[in-house]
């Protein structure tokens, strides 16, 4: 598969003659990035106007968005990362992307949570209420044993395909400002059909596969030095 496009990968059912027996479980690939975001609704917490509200995948489409999961409020790493992604808002705003925290508390928890947290004390985000952990479970990050969603971020581009994701275990957080670099290098790629190299950063030097792909193939390093991809 090249890397020069994003595909989307399609789901579909196995064809099943009538004297096989039927599978009982549908295989799938255990990452989500190339396929269609879940659709998902939820009760949330708008920090912006205090007031509750939904979300759904409907907000999303034809947008940039981030799905944010995180175990639970009132816990140590978690406020965190949502005070980072909101210190990160204008920025957020300017590359035109929705952010959504989700976690398995309800609404009221989050209200509670956003008023009581000192570093939560400017939160504009709307944080989602996954308290049954079905959406959590449509993206493959609620651990069953625990009731909490794993630390898994989502980046979906306006066609609505996933087209990065990252899941860590509890106790490190995430960092924003790579956020902020994976959007900017996807919106990049998006919208000029080039490919971002490693540690890419808005400014520095792509890759044309778009224009210059025969000349290029098995000769990446006459358009890029490492000395450029590490600076």
């Amino acid at each position: 598969m090249p890397c020069d496009t994003t595909k989307v990968i399609e789901d579909t059912e196995p064809i099943v003659s009538e004297n096989q027996p039927k599978q009982e479980e549908k295989k799938m690939s255990s990452t989500l990035v190339m396929r269609r975001m879940p659709e998902f609704e939820m009760e949330a917490y708008d920090a912006a106007t205090g007031h509750y509200t939904t979300i759904s995948s409907e907000q999303l489409k034809g947008k940039w968005g981030v799905v944010c999961f995180y175990p639970a409020d009132f816990t140590f790493v978690c406020p965190t990362e949502i005070a980072a992604m909101n210190s990160q808002r204008d920025k957020l705003n300017e590359l035109g992307v929705v952010v959504v925290p989700i976690s398995g508390d309800t609404k009221f928890s989050h209200k509670r949570f956003a008023e009581t947290e000192p570093l939560l004390k400017d939160l504009q985000l709307t944080m989602g209420a996954d308290n049954t952990g079905n959406v959590a479970r449509k993206f493959g990050v609620w651990i069953e044993q625990e009731g909490v969603a794993l630390r898994g971020r989502f980046i979906i581009n306006p066609d609505g395909v996933i087209v990065a994701e990252e899941t860590v275990a509890d106790s490190v957080g995430r960092s924003v400002m790579e956020l902020i670099r994976q959007l900017e290098a996807w919106q990049h790629a998006y919208s000029t059909g080039e490919v971002c190299p490693a540690n890419w950063r808005k400014g520095k030097k792509t890759l044309p596969v778009n224009t210059d792909v025969e000349q290029m193939t098995g000769n990446v390093g006459q358009y890029i030095t490492i000395e450029e991809i590490l600076a």
